[in-house]
């Protein structure tokens, strides 16, 4: 029977499951046309099967936790079939709410996914796999693979860099530096290719001296950071998950935006969720002063973009923390564009990696300890995967919608991801009940948000926003605005 030493920072994400926050990766596809369940089935058989992880389960002993290939596996404990009575999106929201709710067989490879047939309408793919076995990256590079026409076998994981992971603890940190990402529109990206560089090319940016310098920094960053402006999406959690999504903004209507304002695409998306933040609290009885902040980790990919399909976490975190204090949608905009610069060429990513590296192999009770003082310090967990540029299809039915949410740690209770697919940009929340009871309020905000942004651009005499960024009120008292 195959038996492979789980890396420490899968063991990590393994150990930090908890009944109030699951440590589950959460998936959605919905379908714009008829897949029979048949089909499906035996494409996950013949391509999903390849990769090991789904046919093994966990198992520990005084030595660590091991992968070990599951004698009593089948596909049909996995892969269910369900039948809702309702077409509606409401009643979707509601199942995949109490699919979660459900723990993950321990005694099984930690994965299901139901194929969801309703009415007169195309079926819909709910997945949930545990973070052990990869991060959201990889899944969705996973699922590619499966939508691919002639997908290839994926490479077999090196045994050698597993063992490396308990054996030294700066191997996970040259691992990361080798795999960092070259994605440069997404969050993840932005913050790390400027290290990369620096690593790779110290003359770059930095000297060798100053690069150092930069990593002791950030390192004593993370460990004096200040918890967040106190809001009522902090608190003590239910367990109780709730999942919200709205229709997708199109590229295409953002990127002049992005070009009158010199601002990235990202930067304007970020403005916009942090609009909706704030006018969620406000309308919750929130008192935000001018300078309100709201902090999220945010997953930042440490993978080579041309890497094969693999499982596995290779991704660090980066704080974010939101202007939710900013009233005017422009200074938002302005204000996250230089907090994106800030984060640029920091070791954040790669000093958090290594943290979960070291802490795996050690007492499950001191990394709690160490994990749940950082995630005090947060608000919320935030995504931003690139998708496929382009409509996929599996098993030969075309994927209309794919939406991922990933879990929370500690007492972090609300979880924000934002997905680009197919030209569009699909914003959706899981969040913990306690604290947030109808997150659809809050995903509703989103491109009324943005429509504010282009109501006030669009109002602005010509050359207004051409050199320095405008001062604090500036644009609104110009127009006369009020925004709340």
């Amino acid at each position: 029977m195959h038996r492979e030493r789980m890396s420490g920072v899968d063991r990590a994400w393994l150990r930090m499951d908890s009944p109030r926050n699951p440590m589950a990766i959460v998936g959605l596809f919905s379908f714009a046309e008829p897949l029979a369940f048949d089909q499906l089935s035996r494409l996950f058989a013949q391509r999903l099967l390849r990769f090991e992880r789904f046919r093994q389960r966990v198992e520990e002993d005084l030595a660590g936790h091991w992968w070990v290939d599951d004698p009593s596996f089948r596909l049909s404990n996995h892969l269910k079939r369900v039948r809702l009575p309702d077409t509606g999106e409401t009643a979707l929201r509601g199942y995949l709410d109490r699919m979660v709710a459900q723990p993950l067989d321990f005694s099984r490879p930690l994965w299901e996914m139901h194929f969801v047939e309703r009415p007169r309408t195309p079926p819909a793919l709910a997945i949930r796999i545990h973070h052990c076995i990869a991060d959201g990256v990889a899944l969705v590079r996973v699922m590619l693979a499966l939508a691919a026409d002639d997908a290839a076998p994926p490479r077999r994981r090196r045994r050698a860099r597993a063992a490396a992971d308990d054996s030294s603890a700066w191997q996970p940190w040259l691992d990361a530096a080798a795999g960092a990402a070259r994605s440069s529109l997404w969050l993840g990206g932005e913050v790390w290719a400027e290290s990369r560089r620096t690593l790779e090319a110290p003359g770059h940016a930095l000297d060798l001296a100053q690069a150092g310098t930069r990593v002791v920094a950030d390192a004593v960053q993370i460990l004096a950071m200040r918890s967040d402006t106190p809001t009522s999406l902090k608190g003590e959690l239910c367990g109780t998950k709730a999942f919200a999504w709205n229709d997708p903004l199109p590229l295409d209507e953002m990127k002049p935006v992005c070009r009158a304002l010199g601002a990235s695409l990202n930067d304007v998306v970020l403005a916009c969720v942090t609009g909706a933040l704030r006018r969620y609290l406000l309308n919750r009885g929130d008192a935000l002063a001018p300078d309100a902040e709201f902090r999220a980790m945010v997953p930042v990919n440490l993978r080579a973009a041309d890497a094969e399909p693999s499982l596995g976490n290779c991704f660090g975190l980066a704080p974010l923390v939101l202007p939710i204090g900013i009233e005017s949608p422009i200074e938002r905009v302005h204000e996250i564009r230089a907090r994106m610069r800030e984060l640029r060429g920091g070791f954040q990513p790669a000093l958090a990696f290594l943290l979960l590296a070291v802490l795996g192999p050690l007492p499950a009770g001191l990394q709690t300890v160490v994990l749940e003082y950082l995630a005090g310090k947060a608000s919320a967990v935030m995504t931003n995967l690139p998708g496929p540029k382009a409509p996929v299809q599996l098993a030969g039915a075309r994927v209309a919608r794919m939406l991922f949410w990933v879990p929370q740690s500690g007492d972090i209770g609300v979880g924000i991801a934002i997905l680009s697919y197919a030209g569009a940009v699909q914003f959706s929340i899981r969040a913990d009940t306690a604290l947030c009871p109808d997150p659809q309020t809050i995903v509703d905000g989103f491109a009324p948000e943005f429509e504010r942004l282009v109501l006030t651009l669009a109002m602005l005499p010509n050359g207004v926003l051409a050199g320095e960024p405008p001062a604090p009120g500036e644009v609104e008292c110009m127009l006369g605005l009020q925004w709340a």
